[in-house]
């Protein structure tokens, strides 16, 4: 596992994505340990994307139309769906709301899983991007597949919980007022219909 692959790895889990954003709005809403719920499922969301890649099946994906386009079209409703929850404060920054019943640990981490399952795009791109820094005579391919993606799965786990921590702190600080509440739960909502948008109109 070459220097290469950690710098390009650690470039791509810092740049902000639906995974960010959840995990962000979660800590803002909920302090760190919520953030660190929300980065264990976005980040164990990852597996069937990695996993798929190694056997090949997101390669079959990406050929297939049809598989490719229900899985997408069900991430967008995802996207769009924590969007208009968000909007109606239940969605994931409702621990903002005092008189509404706090989230579980575990359902919060299911949403950050659910995230990421549902986004065909993350196989189709461990499919490129893995391959590229498998080093012949170095072992099986497999195993150098695997070993990655837990690498890029730690990588993940570790920035979303500083992601998320340092949002808990922010929240700590500034979400006291009502007004700058409402403006969070339009800016969260907002960027989920976004992402959602861009998945709905995006190419393979």
């Amino acid at each position: 596992m070459n220097l290469e692959f950690l710098i390009t790895a650690l470039v791509v889990v810092l740049l902000p994505g639906t995974g960010v954003v959840y995990t962000v709005a979660v800590g803002l809403s909920g302090g760190r340990l919520a953030a660190i719920a929300a980065a264990i499922g976005c980040t164990f969301g990852i597996v069937p994307a990695i996993v798929a890649s190694v056997l090949g099946l997101s390669a079959l994906m990406h050929a297939g139309a049809l598989a490719y386009q229900i899985i997408r079209f069900a991430g967008v409703a995802y996207l769009l769906y924590l969007a208009w929850q968000t909007l109606r404060h239940s969605g994931p920054i409702a621990l903002l709301d005092a008189d509404r019943p706090q989230k579980s640990f575990f359902a919060i981490a299911r949403t950050g899983c659910l995230i990421n399952v549902l986004n065909p795009k993350l196989t189709v791109f461990f499919l490129a991007f893995l391959p590229q820094f498998v080093a012949p005579g170095e072992g099986a391919v497999t195993a150098q597949m695997l070993a990655m993606g837990a690498v890029f799965m730690a990588m993940t786990f570790v920035v979303f919980v500083l992601y998320g921590a340092f949002a808990a702190h922010v929240g700590a600080v500034v979400l006291k007022s009502e007004a700058v509440v409402k403006w969070m739960h339009r800016m969260v909502a907002l960027a989920f219909a976004g992402f959602g948008l861009r998945l709905a109109l995006s190419s393979r």
